[in-house]
């Protein structure tokens, strides 16, 4: 009986301990990088800025984002982020700023916000009223619209355009690639209302350049002040394509969202 009793302590005490370790494990378990590309862009826009989270021990997932509207776009995000098991940061550019916001809702591993120069809308804003709150905007004269079968229209920036609007800072060979991966995004999802501002309630943070073309800088200043972002980063010259052409300080800034959870 002596003995049973032993071997049975024993293994409680070996099952605590492995509970124990699996506990702190969880603990110290660095966030999941979420990253949202947004419109006329796609995940490999992403690439430089995963090779540095990677080399610093984070998993960085570049999730699709469908660019067909910011509900069903942010329900598509959603899945992701509530497939992850631990804390997740949830990083959008661009037009992905209104799908992480939404995204975040209703998703409680997600533990911070970061805005790569990406729209951060309040209940019922749009891209399209936000960017033009501030002057500064040109992206509305390089569109190419394309009428779909269903009538409705997707946004493509014209080729010989697109540089110099959203990617002016980036080498020609590499913008001229981005021209003609981009992916276009339903003129209706533009217009779509944001649901409830998430980051009224979870950290944010926000980084964009002083030479955008696409969100103009003052609107982007406006929104992290609205927001009361815990940083605010701005690179001087740089352009739309920040997460391209200013991969370092974008992933900086998401390293220094994820160390602060």
């Amino acid at each position: 009986m002596l003995k049973i009793i032993k071997i049975l302590a024993l293994g409680v005490a070996i099952a605590t301990l492995t509970v124990t370790g699996a506990q702190s494990q969880d603990h110290d378990l660095k966030p999941t990088i979420v990253l949202v590309h947004g419109a006329f862009a796609e995940s490999s826009s992403w690439d430089a800025v995963i090779t540095r989270l990677t080399k610093d021990g984070y998993v960085a997932i570049a999730a699709a984002n469908p660019l067909r509207g910011v509900a069903s776009d942010a329900a598509s995000v959603a899945s992701v982020v509530r497939a992850i098991h631990g804390p997740v940061i949830l990083v959008g550019h661009s037009y992905g700023g209104p799908v992480i916001t939404e995204a975040a809702n209703g998703s409680p591993n997600v533990k911070a916000l970061v805005y790569v120069a990406g729209f951060m809308p309040d209940t019922g804003e749009s891209s399209a009223t936000l960017s033009g709150k501030f002057p500064g905007s040109t992206l509305a004269d390089t569109l190419a619209p394309v009428t779909l079968p269903d009538g409705k229209q997707d946004l493509y920036i014209q080729r010989s355009k697109f540089q110099l609007q959203f990617a002016a800072d980036v080498p020609d060979d590499k913008a001229a690639l981005m021209a003609s991966t981009q992916r276009p995004v339903a003129q209706a999802a533009l217009a779509e209302p944001s649901g409830v501002a998430s980051w009224k309630l979870l950290p944010s943070y926000m980084i964009y350049g002083s030479s955008d073309r696409s969100i103009p800088p003052a609107v982007m200043q406006f929104m992290a002040s609205r927001a009361h972002a815990v940083k605010t980063v701005v690179i001087d010259g740089a352009s739309h394509a920040v997460p391209v052409s200013h991969p370092s300080e974008v992933a900086a800034l998401i390293e220094e969202a994820a160390s602060a959870q």
